[in-house]
């Protein structure tokens, strides 16, 4: 089995990019030697304060968030990162190439329960032209990403990664190593499963309601098939299960606080995601376009995410075309 870093610069990946992931890959193993330990370290639990959405935030959601700042900055390759923990970026090297974005610790509801749980990345060039130190610098669509992934803490810690280069799998050995284990990952076409919240249904547009109503409505429905269910609540676990065997995840707008886009953010899981699963040869949507062609707004944008098997989604996006939407534009 190849090392991570081996095999990278066997296939000609950039050598400061290389470094960069390596320096992420620490602050991971930091994170799950932290989850492992759990309630035996008194990590468990509420920090009692909130984040930047306004979300309650657990112990690790911080920890995590301090790990991977700490050990980035620490890298003169980083000029900037941006957390989903932290109302701004925060700054590094001023001659810094790399800018990260990351969720640290998705799923963190899951903690308490023992449930999966991950790090999401992005990993952006700083774009010519702009200002250091601006905010700005991170304001670039999903097509820029020069690598994205995601480690998921469960029975064993995964990365799944890309550089534009297909996807690979690599897992934490006991060694401190993360070895290579599945190589250009690649997601079924076609699905039997689905992911989504159902409690949150009345919630949803039309055009959401009736394709779930018609999976529900198994092979004696239009679809003419029978579909099962799932959901984590984790995204990266979610993502990771349709990268292994294919499905489809949605977590669509909803009337609740109709002048959101969605629930989930664009910088630090819509478009990592996305560009992980559309090198795996699925799709990746809002339910009306490519996630990866938003051009951000603002640090913190949220957007609407459908991703998975590529049938699947192009279903779904049949039945957004086919409906008015009722989302405040």
């Amino acid at each position: 089995m190849q090392l991570l870093g081996s095999y990278l610069k066997h296939h000609h990946t950039d050598t400061e990019l290389v470094e960069l992931i390596e320096t992420l890959m620490l602050a991971c193993k930091e994170i799950a030697l932290q989850l492992r330990e759990g309630a035996l370290a008194n990590i468990h639990g509420s920090a009692e304060s909130t984040n930047v959405q306004g979300e309650q935030q657990k112990k690790l959601d911080i920890i995590s968030n301090d790990i991977l700042k700490q050990v980035l900055l620490g890298n003169p390759l980083v000029h900037g990162v941006a957390s989903e923990e932290e109302d701004v970026p925060v700054f590094g090297n001023p001659d810094g190439r790399f800018l990260v974005t990351f969720d640290p610790l998705d799923g963190s509801s899951n903690i308490d329960v023992n449930v999966s749980v991950g790090t999401i990345f992005s990993i952006l060039e700083v774009p010519p032209g702009l200002e250091r130190g601006s905010a700005e610098l991170f304001l670039q669509p999903g097509r820029r990403q020069v690598a994205a992934g995601y480690v998921l803490y469960g029975p064993s810690a995964v990365l799944a990664l890309t550089t534009g280069k297909g996807v690979n799998m690599f897992t934490l050995a006991h060694t401190g190593d993360f070895l290579l284990t599945r190589e250009q990952v690649k997601i079924p076409p076609s699905t039997g499963e689905f992911a989504i919240n159902m409690s949150n249904q009345r919630h949803w547009e039309p055009a959401m309601r009736n394709y779930i109503n018609d999976l529900l409505a198994g092979s004696e429905g239009p679809r003419a098939k029978n579909y099962n269910m799932r959901w984590i609540a984790s995204m990266v676990a979610e993502v990771h299960r349709v990268l292994t065997r294919g499905g489809i995840f949605t977590y669509p707008w909803d009337s609740r606080d109709p002048q959101k886009p969605g629930k989930l953010r664009l910088m630090y899981e819509g478009n990592p995601m996305s560009m992980l699963v559309e090198q795996a040869g699925g799709l990746s949507t809002t339910c009306y376009e490519h996630i990866m062609d938003v051009q951000p707004q603002k640090i913190h944008q949220r957007v609407a995410v459908a991703l998975g098997s590529r049938e699947e989604v192009e279903a779904l996006l049949q039945y957004h075309r086919e409906t008015p939407s009722i989302i405040q534009q």
